[in-house]
């Protein structure tokens, strides 16, 4: 699990093909890594990665085809700039929300506009299958990043990014246009499998 609170920004360094799937080497940029061990989890961008191998700075992950065709992994172009965030851990504060780092799907940047005091309104366009997970003043999950809805409608969503967010994490290097990956809150997922099943009468 993770918070949305991104903790770092890296790069993705290098793609390497292994038939449907791929191995990603990221450099750790400004994540600290100092105790980062095999096996651990790693949110790039909103995915859940596991770390097969690692360096003083870098780490790599093995991507399946299925991840890389529902996240944007496998499309961005080598030095691209990621948002990372370790694992949660017991103890932790819950600055965010409840992340999974399963990626629900894709969205993409449709408007960038600059508002009062150094903040900025981002709009994203969104299927309509995740739409409807998405509630105003409710917790959505961009490239890893936990965000507060300010608006919503049958297009798509906005957003609110603070002068903090703009400095410590990767979406100044993101335009109009470009895809994000999206993850919907959990809780609205599990309301509506309990209604669902209570309306049809089943356990």
């Amino acid at each position: 699990m993770f918070t949305g609170l991104i903790q770092g920004v890296g790069t993705l360094v290098s793609r390497q093909a292994r038939g449907a799937d791929a191995r990603l080497r990221f450099a750790f940029g400004t994540l600290p890594a100092a105790d980062v061990a095999l096996g651990e989890s790693i949110a790039v961008n909103g995915a859940c990665l596991t770390v097969v191998a690692f360096d003083d700075a870098h780490f790599e992950a093995d991507v399946s085809a299925e991840t890389l065709s529902l996240t944007t992994l496998g499309e961005l172009p080598e030095g691209r700039a990621l948002n990372l965030e370790r694992a949660l851990r017991m103890g932790d504060r819950l600055g965010g929300h409840l992340v999974s780092g399963h990626v629900d799907g894709r969205g993409a940047v449709t408007a960038i506009e600059a508002v009062a005091d150094g903040a900025q309104r981002w709009r994203f366009a969104a299927p309509a299958s995740l739409l409807r997970y998405i509630a105003l003043k409710g917790s959505i999950c961009v490239d890893g990043v936990s965000l507060t809805v300010n608006a919503v409608d049958a297009a798509g969503f906005e957003v609110t990014l603070v002068p903090h967010t703009l400095a410590h994490t990767a979406f100044p290097g993101t335009a109009q246009g470009d895809p994000v990956n999206l993850e919907v809150d959990l809780l609205a997922r599990h309301v509506e499998r309990l209604l669902a099943a209570q309306a049809e009468g089943r356990p």
